[in-house]
């Protein structure tokens, strides 16, 4: 689960559910009323009869909201506007074993997504990043190995409009 605040005071939450034992969907809940009362979508849908090891991740800037998850190994964002999620977006190519993904947005409202690849239970792996401009079209891509064991990125907007990734 991750819950965020943006600037105006709305409130949002990604989270996964159980139910069933198989529905391991992914739901976004947003509160214009400072989260005296939310509404609910879901996002995406994965029927999978295992406790999935994920993260979500939200990031504002550019009078954008935009929310990152995972679902059945591929990674995912979309913005938010008005307290709604768009259609989600998926990082483009193969996505097999992509996780624990980070999000950020620049002044001019591009998104940089960033995720794992190939980590798993005592084991390091890949960190691959995609840009989308302002119209979530794919700008840039790239990937580097190196991921320490138990590690994920941190990721931030710079003040130059650049993005800074730690991991």
């Amino acid at each position: 689960m991750k819950i965020f605040a943006d600037r105006k005071g709305e409130v949002f939450v990604l989270y996964r559910s159980a139910t069933e034992s198989v529905h391991r969907d992914i739901y976004l809940l947003s509160s214009d009323d400072h989260g005296r009362s939310f509404q609910g979508k879901l996002l995406h849908k994965w029927n999978i009869n295992a406790c999935p090891m994920s993260s979500m991740d939200f990031a504002e800037n550019a009078n954008t909201v935009a929310a990152a998850w995972e679902t059945a190994g591929q990674v995912y964002w979309t913005r938010i506007v008005d307290g709604r999620a768009g259609e989600p977006i998926a990082a483009p190519g193969e996505g097999k074993g992509r996780k624990h993904p980070r999000i950020a947005v620049n002044e001019r409202g591009e998104v940089l997504l960033v995720w794992t690849q190939g980590t798993g239970w005592a084991k390091g792996g890949t960190f691959a990043y995609q840009v989308y401009n302002r119209t979530g079209t794919l700008a840039q891509n790239g990937e580097f190995p190196g991921i320490p064991v138990w590690s994920f990125a941190a990721v931030a907007a710079r003040p130059d409009g650049g993005f800074l990734i730690l991991s």
